[in-house]
C-alpha cells in the first residue's frame, strides 16, 4: 500500500501533467525511453483527462525486452505509441566510415551515434511541439541534481516538464507494483538506467544509477547521450554538454 507521502508525489506529478496539458494542449508529447520511469509516467498520462501521446526511439539497437514492454504497454493501455527511428541513410554513412560499433572507439564517435540515432530523430519529432515531459529524477545523477520541474530548453525552444523529479527508485518501483504497470523486465536483472543494447549494462551495489550506461568511458567524462543538453557548442544542434534520457 502506498502511504500519504507516496500518495502525495502521485497527486503532484499529475497535477503538473494535468497543467501541461492544459497549457499546450496537443502540442505536448512525451519521448518515453522504457524504463522504470517510463512505466510510471505512461500509467499516470493515460489516465482520464490527460491522453498525452507517447513517442519512443527505436535507435535500431534496442535490446528485445524494451520492445516486449512496448508491447504490454499498448495492450495495457489501448494506445498506439509513435515509434520515431533515425534517417537510414545518416546511419548507413556513419557505419561506413567509422564501423558499426564505432562508439567504442572514441567519446566523440559515442556522442556521433547517438546524436544520428537519438537526437536528430527527436529533434524531428519535436518540430511542431511547444512541451515535452520527461522522467529524470534528482536522485539518478549529480548532474540531475539542480533540476527544476518546469524548465526551458536551450536546443528545442521548448518547455520541458519534470514530473518525477522528487521520486526515489523505491518509489517508482512502489507504484509500479501497487497499480500492476508493465515494466521492462531488463530491471529484473539490475539494470537501471536502460538505452541502447549495446550501451546498457546492469550495475552492482553501491553504483550509480546511471554507471551501467556507457561505461567503458573515463570517469571524467560527462556519459549522457545528447537529449537533455545544458549548452550549445552552435544553435545547429552540436552537442557541448549534455543530459541523457
Amino acid at each position: 500500500m502506498m502511504d500519504a507521502t507516496m500518495n502525495k508525489k502521485v497527486e503532484d506529478a499529475l497535477k503538473l501533467l494535468r497543467q501541461a496539458r492544459a497549457t499546450h494542449g496537443d502540442a505536448l508529447v512525451y519521448p518515453c525511453s522504457f524504463g522504470a520511469e517510463g512505466s510510471v509516467m505512461i500509467d499516470l498520462i493515460c489516465r482520464p483527462g490527460l491522453g498525452v501521446p507517447v513517442l519512443t526511439l527505436d535507435t535500431g539497437r534496442l535490446p528485445q525486452p524494451t520492445y516486449d514492454v512496448i508491447e504490454a504497454v499498448e495492450k495495457r493501455y489501448d494506445i498506439r505509441i509513435q515509434i520515431v527511428m533515425p534517417d537510414s541513410e545518416e546511419v548507413a554513412s556513419m557505419v561506413r566510415e567509422h564501423g558499426v560499433n564505432l562508439f567504442r572507439k572514441s567519446v566523440d564517435l559515442r556522442k556521433r551515434c547517438c546524436e544520428i540515432r537519438k537526437v536528430h530523430p527527436l529533434m524531428q519529432a519535436l518540430k511542431d511541439k511547444e512541451a515535452w515531459i520527461t522522467g529524470r529524477r534528482h536522485e539518478q545523477s549529480k548532474g540531475r541534481a539542480n533540476l527544476a520541474q518546469i524548465e526551458s530548453d536551450p536546443v528545442y525552444g521548448l518547455k520541458k516538464y519534470n514530473p518525477l523529479l522528487d521520486w526515489t527508485w523505491d518509489d517508482l518501483w512502489t507504484y509500479i507494483r501497487e497499480h500492476d504497470v508493465p515494466y521492462n523486465r531488463l530491471h529484473d536483472v539490475h539494470y537501471h538506467s536502460i538505452g541502447c543494447e549495446c550501451c546498457t549494462r546492469s550495475i552492482t551495489v553501491g553504483e550509480d544509477e546511471r554507471a551501467g550506461r556507457w561505461w567503458w568511458e573515463n570517469d571524467d567524462v560527462a556519459a549522457e547521450c545528447g537529449l537533455h543538453v545544458i549548452s550549445l557548442k552552435e544553435v545547429s544542434g552540436e552537442i557541448a554538454d549534455g543530459e541523457g534520457i
